[in-house]
């Protein structure tokens, strides 16, 4: 547990307590909030920079609001470890992302104070507008509801169907835009505080009612004149404050932009924003990763530590390398995709706001006018690929697998229909650790295998993702998966001499009479190694490394059915839908009676924790391996 020397901070452990607090100061408990998310992080690797800039507007969401009963829905999560220390998690953050500790996102299986589970951008105001109307319809007109979005999270198309949405209801219902880097209305000083101020103000909000009412009553009003009112007020202060913005424009009354970090001024606009009715927006100016020099001066280096790091310095502690590791898969797409940009003109890259995740940055400091970064609008990724790919250019689309997800009727309609030339590179295919269950990527061979005209293959180690990228650039080859996970590849040469792969062949990597072992994408690596160990208890152990998920190689798998009655399938990914299932197919298809043992992501969500304790959890790591060959065998 963290030890805690501040004084004040060690005796919050609920919303209540932080309500007993005297406003003067709340400027001391968001400093020593700072410090402890701080001091947690720099001994536990973790999302950083997210979380320090949100501190004061955390502490008087939660000073301000009633929760749980008023529910705070936080969009993405990376920036709710305050939240989560202030309610009653602060002796237990140590464990945060380690296995069986705490998640790094909200989660409702894990405090009540948790209104809605979040990991991907987007979604805070669809499911705060939900609330709200629930709210409303069970009469619970004290209740709120407040959605926290961040100016990147606005890009997405889901945050756009939520405030159509808003638009039209009268849900009592805020929006915190944490505006952290391209501010909707730039104009920020005393001017604009002052506004706010008035526009929140209770007399002013009583006057506006009163004047509301009169005309009503007078008859002076015609059905649409109250919304063409509210129009021609929100008018005025664009003329007066020389702003306009998207809120105004849908009939939600927008009230900033404020200082995010003016912890007394927030709790005085948020107590008057309670009592307006209403849809309403405050549009917050923040800046990500407050507080630490050097994650407010490198936001993307800082966005997640990914080592432990000197909270004085800020220099990372790497742990000693005993000897140097290969490349990341990450970094070899990057470097490839260049290479075979340099050779092939029609070659451009896509990503939805993962540039340096993906590693498409290099290809964006070399050829920037061939590189895109859409911001997070994974659909809008996928068809504009789409309009790319029909123009005769040969998009390589690289979105995260668990990303992936929400653009999948666009890959079905608008690529896979029109068996478009679009090369979609699923960055993080697999367990991928401490961000558990939102973001692992282990359904993308499920739902992508009943899609027709898609090649779906995955690469044993970073040779083979060179030859898959270096095929699929080729003309008329039609939609194109390439998925490999997140972290180090397995060769430290990696930067072969690329060579066009066969559509739909496989590999053996080793003979054998025992038992065959079929495999997808760099768990081979893991299998060759126990196949070694069986070798040498006297267990013969055949080893294939399949290499598609679509087209099969039927050749191979006659070849295995025809000799082998104990057969392993082995995938980072779901049992169900994947290379397993279909090789059962294929094996009850042709009439084939083998014993067949799936190895994979079983039938439900994975926690988070390290990769290699997940595989265990989910029984297809070295030692599973082993154990299950061990008893078809005995």
């Amino acid at each position: 547990m963290q030890h805690i020397t501040n004084s004040l901070l060690k005796d919050i452990n609920s919303p209540d307590d932080l309500k007993k607090i005297n406003e003067k100061d709340l400027p001391q408990v968001c400093q020593e909030l700072r410090d402890f998310i701080i001091d947690a992080v720099s001994c536990n690797p973790a999302h950083f920079g997210a979380s320090l800039g949100v501190i004061e507007l955390t502490v008087a969401l939660h000073y301000v609001f009633n929760t749980p009963y008023d529910k705070l829905i936080w969009d993405v999560g990376h920036q709710a470890y305050g939240h989560k220390i202030l309610t009653g998690r602060k002796d237990v953050f140590h464990t945060n992302r380690k296995y069986k500790g705490i998640s790094g996102f909200p989660n409702i299986f894990e405090s009540e104070f948790d209104a809605f589970g979040v990991g991907h951008s987007s979604t805070s105001i669809s499911a705060a507008l939900g609330i709200a109307l629930a709210a409303q319809r069970n009469k619970e007109t004290t209740r709120q509801a407040v959605a926290i979005i961040g100016d990147g999270s606005m890009t997405a198309g889901q945050a756009f169907e939520g405030l159509n949405n808003l638009s039209s209801s009268k849900a009592n219902m805020l929006i915190v835009l944490n505006d952290n880097n391209m501010a909707i209305d730039p104009n920020i000083g005393g001017l604009s505080d002052y506004l706010v101020d008035i526009s929140t103000s209770h007399t002013y909000n009583k006057i506006r009612r009163e004047i509301f009412r009169g005309l009503e009553k007078f008859k002076i009003t015609g059905p649409n004149a109250k919304d063409k009112i509210v129009a021609i007020n929100n008018s005025i202060k664009s003329l007066l404050t020389k702003q306009t913005n998207i809120f105004e424009g849908l009939n939600i009354r927008y009230f900033g932009p404020v200082d995010g970090h003016d912890i007394n001024h927030l709790v005085k606009v948020m107590k008057d924003l309670k009592d307006i009715p209403g849809p309403k927006v405050l549009h917050c100016i923040t800046k990500k990763g407050k507080g630490f020099k050097l994650a407010e001066e490198n936001q993307t280096a800082w966005h997640a530590t990914g080592a432990k790091f000197n909270k004085e310095t800020g220099e990372k502690i790497e742990p000693e390398e005993v000897k140097p590791k290969p490349p990341k898969y990450q970094d070899v797409f990057g470097h490839t995709i260049v290479e075979l940009a340099e050779k092939n003109e029609n070659i451009v890259g896509i990503t939805p706001a993962m540039p340096s995740g993906c590693s498409l940055n290099i290809m964006m400091e070399k050829m920037p006018d061939r590189a895109f970064d859409v911001g997070i609008a994974e659909q809008h990724a996928v068809t504009f690929s789409a309009g790319l790919a029909i123009s005769g250019l040969v998009p390589f689309c690289n979105i995260y697998s668990s990303f992936m997800q929400r653009a999948f009727d666009q890959v079905i309609h608008d690529v896979a229909l029109q068996k478009l030339n679009v090369v979609f590179c699923l960055d993080r295919a697999g367990l991928v650790g401490a961000d558990g269950a939102t973001h692992h990527g282990v359904f993308d061979l499920a739902f992508f295998r009943p899609i027709p005209n898609l090649i779906i293959a995955s690469p044993r180690n970073e040779h083979e993702l060179r030859n898959l990228m270096f095929t699929a650039q080729q003309a008329n080859m039609g939609p194109f998966v390439i998925r490999y996970p997140r972290g180090n590849g397995s060769i430290l040469e990696w930067k072969n001499q690329m060579q066009t792969i066969v559509i739909g062949k496989g590999e053996q990597i080793r003979e054998g009479d025992d038992i065959a072992i079929l495999t997808l994408g760099p768990i081979c690596n893991k299998t060759e190694q126990v196949c070694k160990t069986l070798e040498r208890e006297g267990i013969s152990a055949a080893l294939y490394d399949l290499k598609f998920c679509k087209p099969l190689d039927e050749e191979l798998l006659h070849q295995v059915f025809k000799k082998h009655k104990k057969v392993i399938t082995i995938e980072d990914g779901t049992i169900i839908g994947g290379i397993g299932t279909a090789v059962t197919e294929f094996m009850v298809e042709h009439g084939y009676a083998s014993q067949i043992k799936k190895l994979g992501v079983p039938d439900r969500f994975v926690d988070h924790g390290t990769q290699t304790e997940l595989q265990h959890e989910c029984g297809f790591d070295k030692k599973s391996i082993y154990k299950t060959a061990k008893q078809m065998l005995d």
